[in-house]
């Protein structure tokens, strides 16, 4: 099998068995709230990432809060105001927006309907700390 030699060169080679079991976590096991947003802490399962899935109501989302890494969005459903330092953007189904680390930032369901959206932690934890 050949190896890859992208501009960041691959080293390692491919194996078949995980380090890890391989599982799936029901979404219910991630809930956290009443509303539907469920959290993924990396670490627990050996992955590199963190994520929250969030389901809001109009007008809703969290509020003004930073990083110490990056983060990037994916809009599942519906539009979402996302500010980022003292921009505002507009992002709506199927669009990624991203974040640098240190950059306070929040959204909100700026549209009529439900906001579905996937916030990735470039992070195997979750760490971040709110404005208020």
């Amino acid at each position: 099998m050949p190896v890859s030699t992208s501009p960041a060169e691959i080293t390692m080679q491919p194996s078949e068995a995980a380090s890890v079991t391989p599982e799936v976590i029901p979404a219910a096991a991630l809930l956290i709230g009443s509303k539907g947003t469920r959290r993924f802490i990396g670490r627990e399962h050996g992955a590199g990432i963190s994520y929250f899935f969030v389901d809001a109501d109009p007008g809703d989302g969290p509020g003004l809060h930073w990083h110490p890494y990056t983060e990037t969005w994916f809009v599942i459903e519906g539009t979402a105001r996302i500010t980022v330092g003292t921009a505002t953007i507009i992002a709506n189904a199927e669009d990624t927006a991203t974040v640098p680390a240190g950059v306070w930032h929040g959204f909100t369901n700026a549209g009529p309907g439900r906001l579905r959206i996937l916030c990735i932690h470039a992070s195997d934890t979750i760490i971040q700390t709110w404005a208020d």
